[in-house]
């Protein structure tokens, strides 16, 4: 195939603008918070069913307390009864039956109220852990709602840079002949290396340096042939540099 120097280096240009379309699509479809924020979602939903479980343990201490309080509730009204009724006994077997029963109410109560004691300290202890893991969540959803926004920032800045990148492409691809524009996107889809610049005997496609029979086949080839490295099978764009 022949093509003018001039024509052949631009696809080094065009091949530049596909790498940076690349770049911008895979920024715009796989952004840089992407792998962070996908760990937080992880973290977050971790974090709730802590929080269920948490809540739980509340819910109980909390449904424990109001039981005592119930009880304690119900127990002075019996006492407070039985003294009403001890007021106007006038059997003295009575009467001893309710001091009894009073002084016993009287236990209970107490021992109901110590019980109450420290169910309000678990249920003091289960709400602080609750309000400790709300906050942990609150900051993960925080950290995750920031990071979601500078996302969508930056994929929006990279579909526009996409747009961009194509339209100076098909400009550009405009000044080249159909056949060569061709040929450099075949062999760029078959193994990614379309073209390379020979700069120094080193194919800057593949990083590949041409010696002997190689760099003589170059070295002879005509200004317009159009040569291939050896090594990556690109287009290789000769210039004052390529040290032939």
């Amino acid at each position: 195939m022949k093509a003018s120097p001039e024509h052949q280096r631009r696809l080094l240009d065009i091949a530049d603008l596909d790498r940076r379309i690349a770049q911008a699509e895979r920024a715009r479809t796989s952004p840089a918070q992407g792998a962070r924020i996908n760990e937080l979602a992880a973290l977050r939903q971790q974090q709730l069913g802590e929080l269920t479980a948490l809540t739980g343990v509340l819910d109980d201490a909390k449904a424990e307390l109001t039981r005592l309080e119930s009880d304690v509730a119900l127990a002075a009204q019996r006492r407070d009864k039985d003294a009403e009724r001890l007021a106007v006994a006038t059997d003295p077997k009575q009467a001893q039956a309710l001091e009894n029963e009073i002084e016993s109410l009287g236990r209970r109560i107490t021992m109901l109220e110590d019980s109450e004691l420290d169910v309000m300290a678990r249920v003091e202890e289960a709400q602080a852990a609750v309000d400790a893991q709300q906050a942990l969540i609150d900051q993960t959803q925080a950290e995750g709602a920031q990071l979601t926004a500078a996302a969508k920032a930056d994929m929006a800045a990279a579909a526009a840079e996409g747009e961009h990148l194509v339209r100076d492409r098909a400009a550009l691809a405009e000044s080249v002949p159909a056949e060569l524009l061709a040929e450099y996107t075949r062999r760029a889809a078959r193994g990614g290396i379309g073209v390379g610049l020979l700069r120094r005997r080193i194919c800057e496609g593949c990083q590949m340096v041409l010696a002997g029979s190689e760099l003589g086949a170059v070295r002879a080839a005509a200004d317009d042939d159009v040569v291939s490295c050896p090594e990556c099978g690109g287009i290789l764009v000769r210039t004052d540099e390529s040290g032939l």
